[in-house]
């Protein structure tokens, strides 16, 4: 049964919140504290002492934390050969949050750059293998402006 007095949504989350599984996920939070200034908000360690569940806040947004559990089918991407998925993350300041990530042990696969669609950005992979698009908006642009940055792109 529902409770009509409970948020559907709790306070402080979004719809969608990305929940990543780790190799070392007490690891990945405080790499991510370095990194992006994640603020850790909750950590259920299992008996075996790996976390069974972790939350911490990075800008306004919600990151989910697991360690990995093989016999519950939860690999990380190391384990994988790597993930499809790409975290997007908007910030203040690309150069220095991709600068503070790199010297806490992330590795830069896509240089920053200004792109086209109006956002300065780059892409790093973190030690856990988990791959992050990391931007900065710069300009607000029209569908057609978008475009023809495109087609400037190819030409």
């Amino acid at each position: 049964m529902v409770n009509a007095a409970v948020k559907p949504v709790p306070n402080g989350m979004h719809s969608l919140t990305p929940h990543l599984t780790c190799a070392g996920a007490a690891g990945a939070i405080d790499f991510y504290k370095k990194a992006f200034g994640a603020v850790e908000l909750a950590r259920l360690p299992g008996p075996d002492g790996k976390l069974m569940h972790a939350m911490v806040r990075i800008g306004d947004s919600a990151l989910m934390l697991v360690d990995e559990s093989p016999q519950c089918g939860l690999l990380g991407p190391k384990a994988l050969k790597g993930s499809p998925v790409v975290v997007h993350l908007y910030v203040e300041d690309v150069d220095t949050t991709v600068a503070r990530a790199v010297a806490a042990g992330a590795r830069v696969t896509m240089p920053i750059a200004d792109m086209f669609w109006g956002d300065r950005y780059g892409q790093l992979e973190d030690p856990f293998g988990h791959r992050w698009s990391v931007a900065t908006h710069t300009r607000d642009l029209s569908p057609e402006e978008v475009r023809l940055g495109m087609a400037t792109m190819d030409a």
